[in-house]
């Protein structure tokens, strides 16, 4: 089988992503001594002297767990919604998957370094203000000029201290995951492809988050629509997250009711905060991209289609009800529906109101993700 990534990605020192035939996997540690984390659990690995050890930590101790079977439907369906009173993810801290668990200990660890660091500059940065003061005071109290050695130690010490300022600064920058992945020419072009289509995607006139979708009575509400929707406008673009860098962006999907999502070429960050987020591997995705028939009772997007036309009341069979003299017409139109899930929790769903940018984003990330699960 041919990896479209390298086998070994390097994030920080010590730690890095694996790719095998069972899947995806981060291993932090030396030569010598190292922890990984995959699907399947947590080893610490040892070799001292020349005599290698495996130690399970953690997870199943029948190797990997095979990944569930995943529904992506071939064919759009009319009724594309979790059918939940709400619809939001599990908890953040219950998310990450196992096999990413490495990757936000790396992350944690930047961010730790950077407020360490932070707090040593303004410790270093007061501490110039003093030196400063102090020859100053050495020339207003006179005996700077007496003892030539006190102003020339605290302009030795003020050089100390700038250079050091220097330093904490250059190493503040530094604290962060660094993605250094290649990819071969086919799967750049397949990724690329899913970065143009999301650009194009984020610029739909109208998108929502599906914060709750339930049946309702068409017969007894006299009503064509059979699912009722609650829904808020959200906003998708290219952001990166603190502490990640990367070639690429992430695709940045506006969450109404949680975590907001983040989606690099590797795995998917759900983030609040630098305190509160999850990662989960690419590969465990359940994507699923269709349409959805929407009465639309408000404003029809300017990009949006419509097909067809209903009324504010029907009988049994879609007619109009003649029974209600102010009943009026409302139009039925195509929106496009994406919906990401996965066992850990993750379970969001999103309206597009122009349906065939939606296709083509769900078709170009189904294509890469599918390198994935060769």
């Amino acid at each position: 089988m041919a990896w479209s990534y390298r086998k070994r990605i390097k994030v920080i020192p010590g730690v890095h992503l694996n790719f095998s035939k069972r899947g995806i996997s981060t291993t932090i540690g030396i030569k010598g001594a190292s922890i990984n984390f995959s699907q399947s659990g947590t080893t610490l690995n040892t070799n001292v002297l020349g005599f290698s050890t495996r130690h399970r930590l953690s997870g199943s101790q029948s190797g990997s767990r095979p990944n569930p079977s995943l529904s992506h439907p071939e064919s759009p369906v009319n009724h594309p919604y979790f059918f939940d009173e709400n619809i939001f993810s599990a908890d953040i801290h219950e998310i990450t998957s196992q096999n990413m668990q490495g990757i936000k200990e790396a992350i944690i660890l930047a961010q730790q370094q950077k407020k360490d660091l932070t707090s040593d500059l303004r410790k270093i940065t007061r501490t110039l203000s003093a030196t400063k003061a102090k020859k100053i005071l050495s020339y207003v109290l006179l005996y700077g000029l007496i003892k030539k050695e006190i102003p020339q130690n605290s302009d030795r010490d003020i050089k100390a201290q700038q250079e050091a300022i220097r330093q904490t600064k250059e190493m503040i920058e530094k604290c962060y995951v660094n993605l250094e992945i290649d990819f071969d020419i086919e799967i750049k072009r397949k990724f690329e492809k899913i970065y143009e289509s999301f650009k194009r995607l984020s610029t739909c006139h109208k998108i929502w988050d599906i914060t709750s979708a339930h049946f309702q009575d068409r017969v007894a509400m006299r009503s064509s629509a059979s699912t009722i929707v609650n829904r808020r406008e959200v906003n998708f673009a290219l952001r990166a997250i603190p502490y990640i860098k990367s070639d690429y962006q992430a695709l940045y999907m506006k969450n109404a009711n949680g975590a907001d999502i983040y989606i690099y070429p590797t795995f998917i960050v759900m983030y609040t905060n630098e305190n509160n987020f999850a990662i989960i591997g690419i590969n465990e995705l359940n994507f699923q991209h269709t349409y959805t028939r929407f009465t639309e009772t408000s404003t029809v997007p300017r990009d949006s289609k419509i097909i067809g036309q209903t009324w504010a009341k029907v009988n049994k069979n879609g007619t109009r009800d003649k029974r209600f003299k102010s009943n009026y017409q409302i139009p039925v139109v195509r929106y496009g529906n994406i919906r990401l899930s996965t066992q850990t929790g993750l379970r969001e769903e999103y309206e597009f109101s122009n349906y065939e940018l939606t296709e083509e984003f769900g078709n170009a990330f189904k294509a890469f993700q599918s390198e994935f699960r060769s």
